[in-house]
């Protein structure tokens, strides 16, 4: 394979990453992982998640069910057949948040392919007359547009794009897709595809020792769809001992040192460290890719991960929410706070709070004051909204490091004009359509629009600072930031008129400065509400500037 001038292959080099056992066992931090090994011999990596599900983006999904929605800094007008309807997508899977925190490169709303994208833009094509007089099959219909996607985004430029499957090998949605990969492979030269198979490997407490039998199985369901896994990568709960990758490999059939541990560890940002030192980096690109690839350079990230794993100090902080069932409902506000506890030589202790429990007994909001800051969660919908505006309520009183992330913000809102302006009903209209007092609203030109997807306010905008705000001063002075938003509703100006009177500052506008990006409260240690989601832009090695000046105050 030739290089380019500029040192990149002529040809894009292609893995997929599929699932085995069970879902959930780290897929994503897996792909991100080997992306990393290959950023580290200074490759060009993008990669792409595929989901199985039949939505055409995960923008509707609730969060319990499926995890963060991730928004890019792109809005993409997705129109699956020239002169057809078009859709706004830039709410995609919470892997991407993954992917771009190690890549540390923005990934396009495109790279997530659905097979609600995949079947939908087929039909129309279909409606729209392109396949005349043709029966429209899963083969090769479906699995065309699926490698279509795939090279579109491929010819957009790099050395290396990885695609994870969704899901679990043997589900009924995955199987267009991995038929896909399996046609792919053989339509491209042999040595520019490897397949990855990641699977769980459970420890038998009664026994003693780790089980291969269900990675046996996955692998058996994948090499009866016609494909063979270059390399199995164990997830379990300690590194895999040489017993039990020498019986993978042979049940497997893979070389046993293509067996590959992905341990429990303390912190996920060291797995590609842990992936190098196993060799994976050189036998991916090396054995598998023919790419003779130069050597790592991986020492700064080595040191970033240093950082996470030597702390000097516990911060506590509390989330008051209501998607606190699992903890990827709110995963990049999670690794954000990491991120700036990490870069401040501390680390930081979530607590999850459901603020149901708030509204059935008011005087458990006490349990804030034994947290050294509050970080009050986005949101959607009126379930536990009261419970989160009684926490707010109490930051404001006991004067608590608060940062409101969108809902949270608006939240903020409704409580100052509870409590400073007498507005005891004050409230937002998504929860309370006929509040006499509508403080968060929809905007006048939002409101005949029907599709709630035509009134969300997607992507990254400029927004526009305040001086001498604590939102400026995290900031650094900037006078003009770029972040990224996914909300519907606002802050209504007209009543932060009287609301400044109060101590009420509004620290961010738009460009029109007619939309209120952020608000904080004067003579208090740190109270601060963005409808910005900084989260999406935070990086382990760089984190959000807000988060880092939230911990400074909650620690201090």
């Amino acid at each position: 394979m030739h290089l380019k001038k500029n040192g990149h292959f002529e040809m894009t080099k292609y893995i997929f990453v599929t699932g085995g056992v069970m879902s959930g066992i780290g897929k994503g931090v897996t792909s991100a992982s080997i992306g990393k090994l290959f950023q580290f011999r200074n490759y060009d990596v993008s990669i792409i998640k595929i989901d199985p599900y039949l939505n055409v983006d995960p923008g509707t999904l609730n969060p319990v069910e499926h995890g963060e929605v991730f928004v890019t800094e792109d809005v993409w007008d997705f129109q699956p057949v020239e002169g057809g309807p078009s859709y706004r997508i830039s709410e995609i899977d919470q892997d991407f948040g993954t992917y771009e925190r190690f890549l540390r490169k923005n990934l396009h709303p495109s790279a997530n392919i659905t097979s609600g994208q995949i079947y939908l833009s087929v039909i129309l094509k279909e409606r729209y007359g392109s396949f005349l007089g043709k029966t429209i099959q899963i083969i090769p219909h479906i699995t065309d547009e699926i490698k279509d996607r795939i090279r579109n985004i491929a010819k957009e430029g790099c050395d290396i794009l990885i695609t994870e499957i969704g899901g679990t090998v043997g589900d009924i949605e995955a199987m267009p897709f991995l038929e896909a990969i399996r046609q792919f492979r053989i339509e491209e030269p042999k040595n520019d595809t490897a397949l990855v198979h990641v699977t769980l490997i459970p420890y038998s407490e009664s026994v003693g020792e780790l089980k291969t039998k269900p990675t046996q199985h996955s692998v058996r369901v994948l090499q009866g769809l016609g494909l063979q896994p270059d390399i199995v990568v164990g997830r379990a709960k300690m590194f895999l001992p040489d017993s039990v990758k020498k019986k993978i490999s042979s049940y497997c059939n893979v070389p046993e040192n293509a067996v590959i541990s992905n341990p429990e560890l303390e912190t996920i940002y060291e797995l590609p460290i842990i992936f190098e030192d196993q060799d994976l980096g050189n036998y991916l690109s090396n054995n598998l890719l023919s790419m003779v690839a130069p050597k790592p350079e991986l020492s700064k990230w080595e040191e970033m991960v240093a950082n996470f794993k030597k702390p000097t100090k516990i911060i506590n902080i509390a989330m008051p929410g209501k998607y606190i069932d699992i903890s990827d409902s709110y995963v990049s506000i999670n690794e954000a706070l990491k991120h700036a506890a990490a870069s401040l030589g501390n680390k930081v202790q979530i607590t999850w709070l459901d603020t149901e429990e708030f509204e059935k007994n008011p005087q458990l909001v006490e349990k804030l004051k034994n947290f050294d800051g509050i970080l009050m969660t986005p949101g959607f919908g009126k379930r536990g909204v009261e419970g989160m505006i009684l926490s707010a309520r109490y930051a404001i009183k006991e004067n608590i490091p608060y940062l409101g992330i969108c809902f949270g913000a608006q939240l903020l809102f409704c409580a100052f004009c509870r409590d400073y302006l007498g507005l005891d009903d004050a409230n937002s209209t998504e929860i309370i359509p006929e509040t006499c007092n509508p403080v968060v609203d929809l905007l006048p030109e939002q409101r005949d629009i029907m599709e709630k997807g035509g009134t969300m306010r997607l992507g990254a905008h400029k927004i526009i600072l305040k001086e001498n705000t604590l939102l400026s001063k995290a900031y650094n002075g900037q006078k003009e930031i770029k972040e990224r938003f996914r909300h519907r509703f606002h802050i209504m100006p007209e009543y932060t008129k009287s609301a400044d009177e109060k101590g009420l500052v509004i620290s961010a506008n738009d460009e029109t400065g007619k939309i209120i990006n952020a608000i904080e409260i004067e003579n208090k240690k740190w109270i601060v509400g963005v409808q910005f989601h900084p989260e999406y832009k935070s990086r382990p090695e760089l984190p959000s500037p807000l988060y880092v000046s939230f911990i400074k105050n909650c620690i201090s």
